[in-house]
């Protein structure tokens, strides 16, 4: 396949640099703004593991089934706010979602929480809220409703996850025509996600850089952070999924969002699983957990995401 790059509407071209698939840049980019750094950590061909860092001009890939249902993911992989993995919560996906059950995936290349990006710690925020409305405007050109897009969200990936699904407002002043599309989504997987800034569950190196981007470490910086605070009416529909004996996440940043999302009434499909660890994507999830894409597929389907 030929490396094909897109261009958002914005008009900034995308390096295909790391997919054989359509890119889509999210702004129009300063001429200093690259894409990122990737490098392969995998000695095996047949299992590709890699990561994204650096990333200044953010954008998607899409990967788009032969057959779209209408149903379309907006991904946010992991990587401890200090990377992104491109293969182990992205590519790794295709199967089960792509090919099987036919919805459209749009992995994002977010920016990392950095005090020298003019939003500082909310950068992911922004550029997922931008990424959400740049599918929208693109929904037709892949055979997606409008009303049927999700955010689905891998660790530190699944805090941007958390904070898109419950922010009450938008995170930057609109540029373009792009910026008139929602950028809500209609439902929310969280994968052993942060959630927590509260150090006795908290993931301390995605802790430590979101306050450091942030430039303060106060109780009102913490809870603006923390998406389990602002859980609300607005919340859309969420499926959680995580490891009881996840040593790097605790399982508590998940029963946290689960607990203010039965206090706020929002709906919340809860599964928590006794083993699994940490990280365990697609490819590591064994035994019962290894039935977690079907889950998450026949969750969706069953979504009523009609007005």
């Amino acid at each position: 396949m030929l490396w094909v790059a897109a261009t958002g509407a914005a008009g900034a071209a995308v390096p295909a640099q790391d997919d054989e698939v359509p890119l889509l840049s999210l702004w129009a980019s300063e001429p200093d703004a690259t894409p990122g750094r990737i490098t392969e950590r995998s000695l095996d061909p047949r299992v590709p593991d890699r990561i994204i860092e650096d990333v200044r001009a953010p954008y998607i890939a899409v990967h788009a089934p032969a057959r779209p249902s209408g149903v379309a993911l907006l991904v946010t992989p992991g990587g401890g706010y200090a990377r992104i993995v491109l293969d182990k919560e992205g590519t790794a996906l295709l199967p089960a979602f792509v090919e099987a059950a036919g919805i459209t995936l749009f992995v994002l290349r977010y920016r990392l929480p950095d005090a020298s990006h003019a939003e500082g710690a909310d950068a992911p925020l922004v550029d997922a809220q931008r990424a959400m409305r740049t599918i929208r405007a693109h929904a037709k050109d892949y055979g997606i409703d409008p009303g049927r897009i999700g955010v689905m969200g891998f660790s530190a990936g699944g805090h941007v996850a958390a904070r898109l699904a419950t922010a009450r407002d938008a995170a930057y002043m609109p540029r373009d025509a792009i910026d008139a599309y929602a950028w809500r989504p209609d439902f929310a997987l969280l994968i052993y996600p942060v959630i927590s800034l509260e150090p006795d569950i908290a993931h301390t190196g995605s802790r430590t850089r979101l306050l450091s981007a942030a430039g303060d470490a106060g109780i009102a910086t913490r809870e603006r952070l923390s998406p389990a605070l602002h859980v609300g009416a607005h919340t859309p529909p969420l499926f959680l999924l995580h490891a009881q004996d996840d040593d790097v996440v605790p399982v508590g940043n998940t029963l946290a969002i689960h607990a203010a999302a039965l206090a706020a009434g929002a709906p919340a499909s809860l599964h928590i699983f006794p083993t699994g660890g940490h990280g365990f994507g697609v490819r590591d999830a064994h035994g019962p957990l290894a039935r977690w894409p079907r889950l998450a597929i026949d969750w969706i389907d069953a979504l009523d995401t009609s007005p």
